[in-house]
């Protein structure tokens, strides 16, 4: 993938500022191509970025620390792709969130990307066996109809759902909360391998980022942002799949639920959405009514 100027400059600034889109926006306003990036006093840069001083000074020995690091080739050595909101490679559905990553780093096949149809699958990491049971029903005419599953690689649903469409020959997202660098689960390494060899991890952190409690939450807003549908297994009634569900039902995406046994507590998370007006879901070709691709 080409990258321009400006491309190269954003990839250093969120290298040293690693935060979402509308947090330096203002700094592409005025300078669209970033041409004065590296030469701002501190003054100028806490004004754009509505940071304290102290912060935009040392921001500033850290920008003009890294003028000239080739981070591209550096990427390149560790096969990722990075790919700044500049970019015309950039998915154009995150350009909807409120906050949108700036920069997007993936490992694996970046074309996955350009698939029309993405069907997030999520659920709770106590996970049992029926959803892995319900996957086998959910996944397959998916699959068949080329969709691409979405998920985020935690423990449970998510490994289920990822592990699913591999065995039923589709092709997954695994959108992660920390650098690529710092896998977690560390049990699901042989999955993420898998995955950045024939599908797609993608993270909008820098590869040195550690996960941390606050990056999963702002990790679902992503999932959400790709996928034009969202399905929830066994999950509990308050839980980090409700967050992904409210993220979806803010930007007018379908919600699927698997309704779930009355005895389990992971069914209160689904069965309650149902009740709020989300669609029960037992096959996949439900999810795929509102899809052009039948």
């Amino acid at each position: 993938m080409k990258l321009s100027d400006v491309d190269r400059r954003l990839l250093a600034l969120h290298y040293v500022y690693p935060v979402p889109f509308n947090k330096d926006a203002e700094i592409l306003k005025v300078d669209p191509e970033l041409h004065n990036l590296f030469n701002y006093h501190a003054d100028e840069l806490a004004r754009l970025l509505h940071i304290p001083k102290q912060k935009a000074v040392r921001l500033n020995e850290q920008l003009k620390r890294h003028e000239q690091t080739p981070f591209t080739l550096l990427y390149h050595h560790e096969k990722i792709i990075p790919i700044p909101i500049t970019n015309p490679a950039y998915p154009k559905a995150l350009k909807w969130l409120v906050d949108p990553p700036a920069v997007l780093y993936v490992k694996g096949d970046p074309t996955i990307l350009d698939t029309t149809c993405k069907v997030a699958i999520i659920g709770s990491r106590k996970a049992t066996d029926y959803t892995k049971n319900a996957l086998s029903f959910i996944v397959p005419p998916l699959v068949d109809q080329g969709a691409v599953i979405v998920s985020g690689l935690a423990k449970g649903a998510d490994t289920m759902a990822h592990e699913s469409t591999i065995h039923f020959g589709g092709k997954t997202i695994a959108v992660l909360g920390h650098g690529l660098f710092h896998l977690y689960p560390y049990e699901n390494k042989k999955l993420a391998e898998k995955l950045a060899e024939q599908h797609l991890l993608l993270t909008e952190y820098p590869p040195y980022m550690r996960p941390a409690r606050w990056t999963f939450p702002m990790r679902n807003r992503i999932i959400s942002g790709l996928s034009e549908s969202i399905i929830i297994t066994e999950s509990e009634e308050k839980s980090g799949t409700m967050s992904t569900v409210d993220h979806a039902l803010e930007h007018g995406k379908t919600v699927y639920a698997v309704p779930g046994p009355i005895t389990s507590s992971l069914s209160l998370g689904p069965n309650k959405l149902i009740e709020q007006g989300a669609k029960p879901i037992w096959n996949g070709f439900q999810a795929l009514e509102n899809h052009s691709i039948l």
